[in-house]
């Protein structure tokens, strides 16, 4: 036995080192749905926080809704927020500290229905914070009810036909109205169903983290994400219903970039 590991040993040397678990995620088990978007998002954090060596400097917000343990998955310093307001203790804590490294991490309903408000006026008011913002069309938490951006047809506990536009309204898409506020700086949406799609979502936190230092407004990285326990699909099934339904509606990329 002692043999075998020490062969291993000489073969996985650690400059051969490709992968492992970013420093600044603890070991706690997560409690988040098999493949859901969070801890996805959750890892790329980690990873950019230790990368930026900004771990002492850097002050998340909880959210209300799946992501409200977020603050036992990361080791950073983390305040809770009342569902929605977010952005508003953000804004007291960034100025405050202006030197600190300050975001949100918000879900579609606590951030684009009783958040509304608390989102748009700090967005208006240009303040140097990040918004982390998962859209999964979906009020996953409570029982998969109807969203704010529910899209059209889409099927939940409270529209189990569809989202019916005559009833229930059109979707909210939030972000496109962020966009046209002079105090917004960096504004993209992003996902996580591919290696490829990780990749870019992580340069966008890592530059919205970076513009948020330079005192000239707010940015905004929206993630289109997946409910798969909510939507009633398989982690793959959510994906492909993602990609084919919500990015026509919700369009990948950089919306604005000054």
């Amino acid at each position: 036995m002692s043999q075998t590991n020490s062969s291993i040993n000489e073969i996985i040397k650690p400059e051969n080192l490709v992968y492992k678990k970013p420093s600044v995620l603890n070991d706690n088990p997560m409690h988040y749905c098999p493949g859901c978007s969070h801890g996805v998002v959750h890892k790329l954090l980690a990873e950019i926080i230790g990368e930026m060596d900004i771990q002492e400097d850097v002050i998340g917000i909880a959210p209300v809704g799946c992501a409200v343990f977020a603050y036992k998955y990361l080791d950073i310093d983390f305040q809770q927020a009342a569902h929605g307001r977010a952005p508003a203790l953000a804004t007291a804590i960034k100025r405050l500290m202006p030197e600190k490294y300050v975001f949100t991490y918000q879900g579609d309903g606590d951030l684009a229905a009783i958040g509304t408000s608390e989102t748009i006026h700090a967005c208006n008011r240009g303040e140097n914070i990040v918004i982390i913002y998962i859209n999964n069309g979906i009020y996953g938490m409570t029982g998969g009810q109807m969203a704010p951006t529910t899209i059209e047809g889409m099927k939940s506990s409270t529209c189990p036909f569809g989202r019916d536009i005559s009833l229930n309204g059109y979707p909210l898409n939030i972000t496109d109205l962020l966009v046209r506020l002079e105090g917004t700086r960096y504004v993209t949406r992003q996902s996580v169903h591919t290696s490829a799609a990780v990749r870019k979502t992580k340069k966008a936190i890592q530059k919205a983290f970076v513009y948020s230092m330079e005192g000239k407004g707010t940015s905004i990285v929206e993630i289109v994400s997946t409910c798969n326990s909510g939507w009633k699909m398989t982690p793959e099934g959510a994906n492909d219903w993602m990609v084919e339904n919500m990015f026509p509606v919700y369009s990948i990329g950089d919306l604005k970039d000054i």
